[in-house]
């Protein structure tokens, strides 16, 4: 299981260097100190620090100033503190930038001066880009946990705000006290690129389906409907999801998708349905018909009468023969409710 562990208690004195001070990047420096923390912060950008220095934190030039500074005091703290678990860890330096172009660019400036350090990288990245830092980290001589957060800005440091954090356990958990800082804070595997990989299924899942609402919305217009009259009964559609996630989930890791409540066929022909009415008034059907085109193929491949969650199989198939990642983990693959055609692979 994950390990967790939920604001509030109490916390260490490490000294934390926070760069990047995006939206995200001063909501996270701002938590580390409304804790206590001793921060300095450093941005590419001049002129995002005022409200932090205005609530004790202190500005650096470079980011390996930012790192030197948040070192000189770790190590003072440490000495008075009698060495304390927390403190005897690295010093930690927490990274959020746009990218994992300007997240490299920022750790190769940080230069020998991340030596001996954990870093944090709370940049959006891919769990590829994940793995290759990790190794970088290794070359280089510090530790790197990768970090996807969950929530938006006003939740950090908060119970609220979540953020999932993958690779080295023992950075971990000599940090955790501090992290803690940032709201619930989870462990989810020493892969490197397992928090990112949660990062984009996460949202995967939210901008799909983002943008079935705005072309709903866009689609009710076209047919005279408002957005004020179609939302009670758009509002009814996301109490189905939480039974519905659970179900598929584990169907999808039971690797069983019986149609007994709705089939492929059946989801061809609504989203064939959908796809024809929006057409018939001009709007962009793109997404539609990506989704009508995935699911036509799985029923002309003889799933028709499998559970839409069988999907799964047909995308996981597609990755498995292109993937570089790490094997899939979980239960073994179990045989499909269908009777496959001979000679078909499975």
């Amino acid at each position: 299981m994950p390990n967790q562990s939920s604001f509030p208690t109490p916390f260490s004195d490490n000294a934390v260097a926070v760069l990047g001070l995006g939206p995200m990047g001063r909501a996270l420096a701002g938590a580390l100190l409304a804790a206590g923390h001793d921060v300095t912060v450093w941005n590419r950008t001049p002129g995002r620090d005022g409200a932090l220095l205005a609530q004790g934190a202190r500005p650096a030039e470079s980011a390996a100033e930012a790192v030197a500074t948040a070192t000189t005091t770790a190590t003072a703290t440490a000495a008075s503190a009698a060495s304390s678990a927390a403190a005897a860890g690295s010093p930690l330096v927490l990274l959020c930038v746009r990218d994992q172009s300007a997240a490299r660019a920022v750790l190769d400036a940080a230069g020998a001066a991340l030596r001996g350090r954990t870093v944090v990288n709370a940049t959006s990245i891919t769990p590829e880009d994940a793995r290759a830092n990790a190794a970088d980290a290794r070359a280089r001589g510090f530790r790197l946990l990768e970090a996807a957060i969950l929530t938006p800005t006003p939740t950090i440091g908060r119970p609220q705000g979540t953020v999932l954090l993958s690779g080295d356990p023992e950075a971990f958990t000599a940090h955790e006290p501090t992290l803690r800082a940032l709201g619930t804070v989870r462990h989810v595997g020493t892969d490197p690129g397992r928090a990112a990989a949660f990062d984009a299924a996460l949202l995967d899942l939210f901008w799909t389906t983002v943008h079935g609402l705005v072309h709903a919305l866009a689609l009710a217009r076209a047919e005279g409907i408002s957005g004020t009259e179609l939302t009670p009964y758009a509002q009814g559609l996301p109490q189905l999801l939480p039974p519905l996630i659970e179900d598929f989930a584990r169907r999808a890791d039971e690797r069983r998708h019986p149609g007994d409540h709705s089939s492929l066929a059946s989801a061809e022909a609504g989203l064939s349905h959908v796809a024809h009415t929006a057409r018939a008034r001009g709007l962009d059907t793109t997404v539609l018909d990506a989704a009508l085109a995935v699911t036509r193929r799985a029923v002309e491949a003889g799933h028709g009468s499998d559970g839409v969650s069988g999907l799964v199989e047909l995308f996981a198939r597609q990755a498995t023969a292109s993937s570089t990642g790490p094997a899939t983990t979980g239960p073994a693959a179990a045989p499909s409710n269908r009777r496959r055609p001979a000679g078909r692979p499975r």
